[in-house]
């Protein structure tokens, strides 16, 4: 099963390579279309037209676009998930205010017992 894990990621970064040199050419990435910054006052849009843009290989912005949605996709799914983890944990405490009942009924059953066979009663249950 490593053998086939191991292969498995040997594959995957041999893809990888292959698309990063397939798509090694520099593309320039803006914050906004030249039509959203129209609105800002003067000196404003012509600063976000010059600053708020970077150049980058496009395999860099392909792999970090996979890279930013499998985080959204983690931190949706972590939210989604809230309302089960906080039912398993009441869930937990109720086993554990149960549990703790049944040693306090069973200690409290054998109180009318002779004492040697309290002794055995309890042996038995921490032997189970």
């Amino acid at each position: 099963m490593r053998f086939l894990k191991y292969l498995f990621l040997a594959v995957l970064a041999i893809c990888l390579v292959i698309i990063a040199l397939a798509n090694n050419r520099i593309v320039l990435l803006k914050l906004l279309p030249a039509e959203l910054a129209f609105p800002l006052p003067y000196g404003w849009s012509d600063w976000v037209m010059n600053n708020m843009a970077i150049e980058l290989p496009l395999y860099a912005v392909i792999f970090a676009s996979i890279a930013v949605g499998l985080l959204v996709g983690f931190v949706w799914e972590w939210f989604r998930e809230h309302k089960h983890r906080v039912a398993m944990r009441q869930r937990g405490k109720e086993a554990k205010t149960l549990a703790r009942e049944v040693v306090k009924l069973k200690e409290a059953q054998g109180e009318g017992k002779d004492e040697v066979l309290a002794i055995l009663d309890k042996s038995d249950r921490k032997a189970s």
